[in-house]
């Protein structure tokens, strides 16, 4: 098992290359590649930190700019790109703990056929820098998608997970925005993919400001009701 962890770039720093080097002191011998993703709107000073982890892990960075709009669009690219046999989907802004990553690998060759996520919400994990009222609100929205979805998953939006290239470079994806998030992890439930969670520590960012609002998240429900009613060929490419 190799992977390629992608990494999605707009204005973050010293939090990007905490994420390189921390995964690379715990799981360099399955990284395949890092895989920057970067656009219009990343920064000068972003793109200077991209440049001397080039320097740094010479063979392991690959840039690509993104040609579809949003999020979305960045990760759907990456996905087609990824050289390596499973992806991992995370940030670079360490809102995602890179010190998971050796974990999530070691579970995924347990089972490299399915899909290891992370969860805020289960025993061991938990939310730093999360209002109460958005706390309240996630909770009742990751409840409503589980029951939906007959699912014991506790948190389909904390896109932290670890996932088969071959299943989502075949998978055909539909949002551009953040609700892509929520449909990485709902397709393959609709697909039969065996999933598995664990704790992960949830901390707000400490630099630069985040693409998503509190609003736009009542857009996932948009994805998450169409996809449940879906039928299953039609999400294969």
């Amino acid at each position: 098992m190799d992977v390629s962890v992608i990494l999605p770039v707009v204005n973050e720093t010293y939090s990007l290359r905490e994420t390189v080097e921390t995964i690379d002191r715990t799981s360099k011998k399955y990284i395949k590649e890092y895989l920057i993703v970067i656009c219009k709107f990343t920064t000068k000073e972003s793109l200077e930190v991209i440049a001397k982890l080039e320097i740094d892990f010479p063979g392991l960075i690959t840039i690509h700019k993104q040609v579809k709009p949003y999020l979305g669009g960045a990760l759907r690219e990456a996905f087609d790109l990824a050289k390596a046999s499973h992806i991992i989907l995370m940030a670079s802004d360490l809102e995602t703990d890179p010190n998971l990553v050796e974990q999530l690998i070691v579970e995924e060759i347990q089972c490299p056929t399915g899909i290891i996520t992370t969860s805020r919400w289960i025993q061991g994990g938990s939310f730093k820098g999360y209002s109460k009222l958005k706390l309240i609100f996630n909770w009742i929205f990751q409840k409503s998608i589980s029951i939906l979805y007959s699912s014991k998953l506790t948190d389909m939006t904390y896109a932290f997970r670890i996932m088969p290239t071959d299943l989502v470079q075949k998978i055909r994806w539909e949002e551009l925005r953040h609700p892509f998030l929520l449909e990485t992890l709902i397709k393959p439930i609709r697909l039969n993919i065996s999933t598995k969670e664990i704790p992960a520590n949830w901390q707000a960012r400490s630099e630069g400001e985040s693409q998503n609002t509190f609003i736009r998240t009542f857009a996932y429900l948009k994805i998450a009701i169409k996809v449940r009613f879906q039928s299953t060929r039609s999400m294969l490419k």
